[in-house]
């Protein structure tokens, strides 16, 4: 649904975003290792025995190595490390812990990636570079079950229900997935149910005009369930590829809005038994664990099937992605980090892993 050169401009994108905020994940990887660095010389090797046998004849004096090349940040990164080193102990473990705990992982998250990167190392001097790699693997390995598109389904139309609270990045979301969706030649209709925030109602429409998908709207205040009915009726009739439900998220208001999806929810499957095929969860990246508690609040509300992080920019500490991940093995769709319609892609788990720990940032320089 991308092309190759957005999606690599969007990588880079999101190395640079997410390296302004996960710096602190960064920064302090390097402090941890140079707190406990043990720069001491190994121990040297015994004597060797002396061979009674009478000595070869001497060969002829090699030629002489080239001088070695200094060691910079690329170097380092390419794996030829010269700088401090730590043994990962016990306390360097917890230090590690407290470190992705900040980066918004979570304790039981922090705990399990911690003692996975100590197997097999245990007890070994290790470099930042080295313990960065072993974190994006680990990372990359959690994430990767869940790293999947949204399923597209022969039925017609396919009904994709979007909740999430307010600000969460509803409205954009359902925008730039309607627009590539259109510019991939699917036909799409959005349905305007959150019909308490005219802003939401504006924003929609428009994206519509932008994508040239048709936006349905109800009078403010007006039921939203009777929206929903006359919009699958439409995409129906139309034979549309994609019927997009936009809802309200006053989490406030906890029953009400628990009585709104489920009065939805009846509506659609009145007309469509399999309806909605797809339960988009928004999430914004910024609110940090309190995306955990949205997820158990809305798998309650409305049978969840797929997460959409919005927002892995500015003050985002993407860590809650892992933690998400971890407990919850929820399919994550696509993530965001802006406003422009290519500011969403699908989600790559050793990619969203790199930008995390700060590997590959020799990568940046190519944009200077």
């Amino acid at each position: 649904m991308q092309h190759q050169g957005s999606r690599v401009s969007f990588f880079k994108k999101m190395k640079e975003r997410m390296f302004r905020s996960s710096s602190k994940l960064d920064q302090g990887l390097e402090a941890l290792v140079e707190e406990g660095s043990d720069d001491t010389a190994p121990d040297p090797a015994p004597p060797a025995p002396v061979d009674p046998t009478p000595p070869e004849p001497t060969p002829e004096p090699a030629r002489p190595a080239p001088p070695a090349e200094t060691p910079g940040l690329l170097g380092r990164l390419m794996g030829r490390d010269t700088g401090p080193r730590r043994v990962l102990d016990d306390e360097m473990l917890e230090d590690l812990e407290d470190l992705l705990i900040q980066a918004d992982m979570g304790v039981e998250t922090a705990a399990r990636v911690a003692a996975n990167l100590a197997e097999g190392r245990f007890g070994r001097r290790l470099s930042v570079a080295e313990i960065k790699s072993a974190l994006a693997q680990e990372i990359a390995r959690i994430m990767d079950p869940v790293a999947r598109p949204m399923p597209l389904y022969p039925a017609r139309p396919q009904v994709v229900l979007v909740v999430g609270v307010n600000g969460a990045g509803k409205t954009t979301t359902i925008g730039k997935l309607a627009s590539q969706f259109r510019a991939a030649g699917k036909s799409v209709i959005i349905a305007a149910g959150d019909t308490f925030r005219a802003a939401a109602v504006e924003q929609l429409q428009v994206w519509g005009e932008r994508a040239g998908v048709p936006v349905m709207t109800a009078p403010e205040g007006s039921d939203p369930a009777s929206l929903a009915h006359e919009a699958l009726t439409r995409a129906r009739s139309e034979g549309a590829d994609l019927l997009m439900i936009d809802t309200a998220g006053r989490l406030q208001n906890r029953a009400d809005l628990m009585e709104e999806l489920a009065k939805i929810l009846r509506v659609l499957r009145k007309l469509d038994p399999e309806a909605p095929h797809n339960t988009l969860l928004i999430l914004d990246a910024t609110t940090g664990q309190n995306a955990l508690n949205q997820v158990e609040i809305f798998r309650k509300l409305a049978d969840v099937s797929g997460l959409v992080m919005t927002k892995l920019d500015g003050t985002a500490r993407g860590g809650v992605l892992v933690a998400l991940a971890d407990r919850f093995g929820l399919p994550i769709h696509a993530i965001g980090v802006g406003e422009q319609i290519d500011d969403l892609q699908a989600f790559d788990p050793e990619e969203f892993a790199e930008a995390l720990v700060g590997t590959g940032s020799d990568a940046l320089g190519d944009q200077a």
